[in-house]
Formats: structure tokens, C-alpha cells, sequence
């Protein structure tokens, strides 16, 4: 048929002509993806090669693309093949093709031992621009603390009373009912390996330095990131795809001051409260399961309580929730803000906060504990 695509090559000197004919489109895929194929093995053959593409009788986007990517692969040694013969019409099609970029060529293969010391090299840097970011977003909430303290009438009252109620709150059954079943988890397995050696009372000793002063607070906080953490990520992460946030730069508004602050200070007070909540829920969890299970009198597990527990097991624990929330929102703000324009990313970012608000959680708690031992509490 006239219009089946054609390349033919035609000698001229030195140089050489390929010249394209018919209807250079996806109808004709196979056919054309063989002949430009069989045209790329000529490249460094001549010093001169062009394309002809003046009795080309329509194009569309592949056939462009095809055109460049035999252009491509014809240059070579500095010497760049050119297109002769382009109508109007498609001159537009053909540069517009001739933006896309050169792919990358697949990196090469490395031993496992390179590949491993690459990961870890990457895993170190990715570790200290985290703690770069969070060391940032901790500075940008003192600072716009403190323009807040000058200025108490820009304090957003309405949004933190929101968002308190929010992590609060709305927490309270779900934190209660977890520390409760823990609680009586702790008791009764205390009390079964207590008993080979006669000792059910000292489950009370146990349960109250635990609840008190670790486990309490350590998994309210890992509730409280699970659960706030993840949410704020995600609020703020869509703020950011909907451009919402660079429109309150462009209306004159610190995203800090309005959107970070708010969650910030909801999240500090609320979670010494979500932890006395737990502790209690988790005594009286263990107190119950002692009486039912080890038969230990409700009277006997408190005066032993009173006598096992101090005050300063109350304030190591209490102490160590707020800067647990400190933590917990800091990585959550940061990975909010860090989210990009696709759903891919968001859902990226919100697994990110969960996992590393949980490890700093848990490595705050490890200092708390070697700081505490030092001065011998």
C-alpha cells in the first residue's frame, strides 16, 4: 500500500540519508519498531547521517518519538544526526518529544558487600537529615512560642480546645481498655510464676514500679503515635497536596504558629492525662485479676501498693509523658510537612510517623531510664 511506512537508505558520499515515508503512526507499531531498530545498527557507520522525513504523510506521538529515539542513537562521537525535511505541522510534535529526557542507563552490578556498605552509608545520612528536620521543626515551635507569648491574643484557643478534645478525649476508652488488659496481663502472669516460689504478694511490687514508672507511660505513648501521630501526619500531608498551606504563607500566616502550635500543645497536655488515666486502669486491671485469680484481698493489694510504691515512681513516669508528646509531634508535623503532591506520598509519610515517633518513643524512654538511675531515682 502508498501509505505503509517506509526508512530506506540512500547513499550520498561519505554521508548517508534515511529516508522515512507513509504514515509513521501506532497503527503500524511492529513494522516501524523493526525498521528503526534495523536503522540504529548504522550509527558510528558514517561521519554524516540525516533524516529525511519530508514524504512522511502523517505523524502522530509515537512516530515522533520513534524518530527521536533513532536520532538519538545515531549520534554519536560528538556528532549529532539531523532531521531534514519537517513540515510545520510537526515540527511542534517533534521538539515537544525531543524534551523528554535521556533515561538513565541501569546501574551497574556491585558485590554484595559494596551494595551492603552503600545501604548503610544512605541509612546514616537519611538518619541525620531526620534528626536535622526534627531538631528544625522543635526550634520553629519555640520561636513561634515565644511570638505567642508576646502576643497572647494571636494564641489559636478555639483549635487546641479542638484538638485536645480530639487526642483526648476521644482516646480516653480506647487507652483506658488497653491498660486495663494489660494490667491484668502483668498480674497474672506475675502471680503464675510467682506462686512456684510462695510469693503472690510481691505481683503488687511488680505491678506498681511497672505501671508507674515504665509500661504505663511507654504504652500510652505508643498508643497516643499510633493513633495522633498518624492523624496529624495525614491532616497536614493533605493541607499540603491541597496547597492550603502555601496559601496561608501567601495570606501572611505561619503555618507553625496556626497549624503546628495548636497540635503541639494539645498533645503535651493531653498525654499525662491519657497516662495517670492508664496507670489507674492498669492497677486496678492487675488489682482485680490478684483478688480473682491469686486470691489476694482488695485490702492486702492496696496496703501492699502504698508500702511497694514511692511518689517519685509517679513523678519519673509523669514526667517522661510530656516530652514523649514533645517528641510524638515533632516527628508528626515534620513528616506531615514533608509530604509531597501524590496519595503514594501521603500514605508514605504517614507510615514513616508511626514507625519513627514509636523508636524515638522508645529510645526517649531508654535515656529517661539511664538518667533517673544516675541520680537514683
Amino acid at each position: 500500500m502508498v501509505d505503509d511506512p517506509t526508512l530506506k537508505q540512500i547513499a550520498q558520499g561519505d554521508g548517508l540519508a534515511l529516508c522515512a515515508a507513509g504514515l509513521w503512526t501506532a497503527r503500524f507499531a511492529p513494522a516501524l519498531e523493526q525498521m528503526v531498530v534495523d536503522a540504529e545498527k548504522l550509527a558510528g557507520s558514517r561521519p554524516d547521517i540525516f533524516i529525511d522525513v519530508s514524504r512522511i504523510s502523517r505523524l502522530d506521538t509515537f512516530g515522533a518519538w520513534l524518530i527521536e529515539r533513532l536520532r538519538r542513537s545515531l549520534t554519536r562521537g560528538g556528532v549529532e544526526a539531523k532531521i531534514a525535511g519537517l513540515s510545520l505541522n510537526y515540527s511542534s510534535l517533534v521538539d515537544e518529544v525531543r524534551r523528554v529526557p535521556v533515561a538513565d542507563p541501569p546501574p551497574a552490578r556491585q558485590n554484595a558487600l559494596t551494595g551492603l556498605l552503600e545501604d548503610i552509608g544512605r541509612n546514616v545520612v537519611g538518619f541525620g537529615t531526620t534528626l536535622t528536620s526534627l531538631i528544625g521543626m522543635l526550634g520553629a515551635v519555640l520561636a513561634a512560642s515565644g511570638r505567642v507569648m508576646r502576643h497572647p491574643r494571636s494564641f489559636r484557643l478555639i483549635s487546641t480546645v479542638h484538638h485536645l478534645e480530639q487526642v483526648c478525649w476521644r482516646a480516653v476508652p480506647i487507652v483506658v481498655l488497653i491498660t486495663f488488659l494489660i494490667g491484668c496481663i502483668i498480674s497474672q502472669q506475675g502471680i503464675f510464676h510467682f506462686r512456684k516460689f510462695g510469693a503472690d504478694i510481691f505481683v503488687v511490687d511488680m505491678l506498681g514500679v511497672l505501671v508507674l514508672r515504665e509500661i504505663g507511660v511507654l504504652l500510652v505513648a505508643i498508643m497516643v503515635a499510633g493513633r495522633s501521630g498518624s492523624a496529624y501526619t495525614a491532616e497536614l500531608g493533605s493541607m499540603k497536596m491541597r496547597e492550603e498551606i502555601d496559601a496561608l504563607r501567601t495570606m501572611g500566616f505561619d503555618p507553625i504558629e496556626v497549624l503546628v502550635l495548636p497540635r503541639m500543645l494539645a498533645l503535651v497536655i493531653a498525654l499525662p492525662i491519657l497516662a495517670f488515666l492508664g496507670a489507674i486502669a492498669a492497677l486496678y486491671g492487675g488489682g482485680l485479676v490478684a483478688w480473682l485469680y491469686g486470691g489476694v484481698q482488695p485490702e492486702a493489694f492496696l496496703l501492699r501498693l502504698r508500702d511497694a510504691i514511692s511518689i517519685d515512681h509517679f513523678v519519673v513516669g509523669m514526667m517522661k509523658a510530656p516530652v514523649m508528646a514533645a517528641v510524638i509531634g515533632i516527628v508528626a508535623c515534620v513528616e506531615g510537612l514533608a509530604v509531597e503532591g501524590s496519595a503514594e506520598s501521603l500514605g508514605r509519610r504517614t507510615t514513616s510517623s508511626v514507625v519513627k515517633g514509636i523508636f524515638f518513643v522508645i529510645v526517649m524512654d531508654g535515656l529517661f531510664a539511664i538518667f533517673f538511675a544516675s541520680i537514683g531515682m
